[in-house]
Order: structure tokens, then C-alpha cells, then sequence
């Protein structure tokens, strides 16, 4: 008997349809999208792999995704996890926000089947695209951990953790990575083979109900001569809390250090990251002495979620910090 998977299309490149076969670029421009219904249909999967539930979500670019859309997605796939039948969850999603919406998942969901987050780098109808197959290879993960709950992400023949996996270059068609740690397995045809293990302590840690009350937390991202002026915009803007970006190994500019240190002084929490893309950031302290947080090996756009959902739980900076130190 086929495993029942259940598709949330969301909508993004795996879901665009350009001019051409050569519109590999600016096929946003047509601004058309298909409902999951029809991507499942002109992929030709249904029933090749899998008995495929389509479900539409929103037709959207990734880009364009919210605090609100995060909410909504988190809550539908709770919907349908209570579905005894379904032995688990594909979401297509656009590229651009891909590995944020994963990592935003594994840490609201924990639930009794596998979420796997996919996209793809060209259009559905453009030339040798990747979209039938990326679809196929994450509906093959889902069938084959259907008795483990974990959130993946499934692309390029290649399945990364939420935590460490991120598109590192704009068009390529293994964009996506994981510095540092590589993927946890490979898809080969049929085959889903899990090939490293791992720990995932973040799962469900955070209620979904928070996901309402997300408050503002920004990036700031260092550059030789910054001068903390987009800090202070964050600040006068109401922020609750600032994520730097910094060199590496995690500094930024003398100017940025000393707005952070007022933003500190004003009430925000700070976490300092690195725009380098990988490696775990220096806990120094000169950052420890004026408050700032170090946070971890995770990327700036992932440390923003992680400290918007502990700011929504009333986490102490001290109680910020030891869950940075332990994701």
C-alpha cells in the first residue's frame, strides 16, 4: 500500500511558471503560480510514490512571508498531523526564506510524523528544472520517516537539518548547504538513506501560540565604517531585540559596539552572530561585560527567530543565553 503524504503548497519557484523554457531568472515577472493540486498533477507523482493529499496554502512569493503566514503554516500542519492516515507532511516552498520557515517549524512543531521543506532553484516549466524531483525526493523522506517526527529539508537529492542548512548561492542547483556539518543523508531514486544522526533538541520547544505575538527583531549587519546608525534606527523603531551580524569571529565596528551597548542599556537583548555563514561565535568578554549574548554557530536570519520566540515567552536575558548556548 502506497504511504499517504499530504503536499502544502506555499507557493515560490517549485510553483512558477515562466514565459519560456528559458526563463530561468525573472520568471517572477509572469506572476503566475499553480495551486498544489496542479503541481502534484503536472509532476506526475500521484500515485507513482505515494497517495498525494494537495493542499493549498497561499500562493506566495517566499519573500513575502510573515509572522502571520508562519502561524498559519505551524497551525495546518498540526491539523493535519491528527489525520491517522497521513504518514506525513511536504511543504513546497519558495528558496529565498526556505531555511527560516524550517528552522521556525522544528521549533513550534513536535509532532508524530516527519515535516519535509522543499523548493526549487529553477521553475517548474523552465529547462532541465529541479522541481520534479526535489517534490519527489522529499515525499520519498516523508514515506520513509514516517515514524520519525522530525522537520527536515529535502532538496538537490540531499536532506539537511533545519538548524544548520542554508542557500548559499543564488541560482546554482545545490545552493543548499550545511557549513560546517554537511546533510544528515541522500536520496538516491528510491533509496532514503540517513547517513549521520542527529540530536534534535530543539523540537517543539517553543508553544505555537507565540507565534502571535512575535515581537520586532532586527539585523544589523557590520561593514567597515558602520557606524551604529541602523542600530539606533532599530532601537527608535521598537525593537525589542537586535541581532548583529558581525565579522568574524563575531565583533562588529567600535561605533556598532557602543550602540549595542546602549541598546543593552535600553532594554533590548542583543545576540551577536557573524556574517561569515559558519562557525560559532567568540563568547568575549568585553561582550559578556555590557550584555551581549553570543549566539552559538547559528546564522543571523536564525538566531533572529530564535530570539523573537524567546522575547514572546518573557525569557530573562540570562534564560536567552543558556538556550543559545544549548540549541
Amino acid at each position: 500500500m502506497l504511504p499517504k503524504i499530504a503536499f502544502v503548497g506555499t507557493g515560490g519557484t517549485i510553483a512558477s511558471i515562466g514565459t519560456d523554457p528559458f526563463d530561468l531568472l525573472d520568471y517572477n515577472a509572469t506572476g503566475e503560480r499553480i495551486d498544489a493540486e496542479t503541481l502534484i498533477e503536472r509532476t506526475g507523482l500521484q500515485g507513482a510514490i505515494a497517495n498525494i493529499v494537495p493542499v493549498n496554502f497561499r500562493q506566495i512569493d517566499s519573500t513575502a512571508i510573515t509572522f502571520n503566514d508562519w502561524a498559519d503554516l505551524a497551525g495546518l500542519c498540526s491539523e493535519l498531523a491528527c489525520d491517522p492516515e497521513i504518514n506525513g507532511i511536504v511543504i513546497g516552498h519558495g528558496t529565498a526564506s526556505l531555511e527560516e520557515t524550517a528552522w521556525l517549524l522544528s521549533l513550534v512543531l513536535d509532532l508524530k510524523i516527519p515535516i519535509v521543506v522543499t523548493g526549487s532553484m529553477r521553475p517548474l516549466t523552465g529547462i532541465s528544472s529541479d522541481a520534479p524531483a526535489n517534490l519527489a525526493a522529499a515525499i520519498r523522506v516523508a514515506a520513509a520517516y514516517a515514524d520519525n517526527p522530525d522537520v527536515l529539508v529535502a532538496i538537490n537529492d540531499e536532506i539537511h537539518s533545519p538548524r544548520t542548512v542554508t542557500k548559499s548561492h543564488t541560482l546554482r542547483l545545490n545552493a543548499f548547504q550545511s557549513p560546517g556539518f554537511g546533510p544528515l543523508g541522500f536520496v538516491d531514486g528510491p533509496v532514503v538513506n540517513i547517513t549521520r544522526a542527529e540530536c534534535n533538541r530543539e523540537r517543539g520547544k517553543f508553544s505555537q501560540d507565540l507565534l502571535h505575538l512575535l515581537p520586532r527583531v532586527d539585523i544589523a549587519l557590520s561593514y567597515v565604517g558602520a557606524d551604529g546608525a541602523a542600530i539606533r534606527s532599530f532601537i527608535g523603531a521598537g525593537a525589542k531585540g537586535i541581532v548583529s551580524a558581525g565579522f568574524g569571529p563575531g565583533i562588529g565596528t567600535p561605533d556598532e559596539v557602543r550602540a549595542l551597548s546602549d541598546a543593552v542599556s535600553a532594554g533590548l537583548v542583543v545576540v551577536q552572530s557573524t556574517r561569515t555563514g559558519a562557525g560559532q561565535v567568540v563568547d568575549s568578554a568585553h561582550h559578556r561585560s555590557i550584555g551581549i549574548i553570543a549566539g552559538n554557530d547559528l546564522n543571523p536570519q536564525k538566531a533572529r527567530i530564535l530570539l523573537a520566540l524567546c522575547l514572546a515567552r518573557g525569557d530573562s536575558p540570562r534564560e536567552i543565553e543558556k538556550i543559545f548556548q544549548s540549541i
